[in-house]
């Protein structure tokens, strides 16, 4: 059984995917100085729809049977952007994407620190009986 669901490992997932993003993108705002740097970037869309559309389905008729398919879904990686050059030094970091990617990562970790406060609240709220 399963005490919160699966809402509090996805909104783990999601405060993870959050903050490998912002890690990410204040790398790139770092080094927009270094010669031949190459920006990077976290993508999920893609490796969520590869990972699913790949993945197997398997039924456990006994509990010593084996899980099939994987279980530790990651959708989200980090990828190097190699295909252009910005600067006159090899360059290719976009200071003004990467503010935005910034500020759009910020709302999004802010809206799930939110719910999960939500959630916590919630469980406050029943554990003291409603009051």
């Amino acid at each position: 059984m399963k005490l919160f669901g699966g809402t509090m490992q996805t909104l783990e997932h999601s405060l993870n995917y959050a903050t490998q993003k912002n890690n990410t993108i204040s790398n790139n705002i770092a080094n927009i100085d270094t010669p031949g740097y190459k920006a990077k970037e976290v993508i999920f869309k893609e490796i969520l729809a590869e990972q699913t559309t790949t993945s197997i389905k398997g039924l456990r008729t006994q509990p010593r049977h084996l899980p099939i398919g994987n279980n530790s879904l990651t959708p989200y990686q980090v990828v190097t952007n190699k295909g252009t050059t910005y600067n006159h030094n090899g360059n290719n970091v976009d200071i003004d994407k990467e503010m935005n990617e910034l500020a759009k990562n910020q709302l999004y970790y802010q809206s799930m620190v939110e719910r999960l406060n939500g959630k916590f609240r919630s469980m406050e709220t029943v554990i003291k009986g409603g009051r």
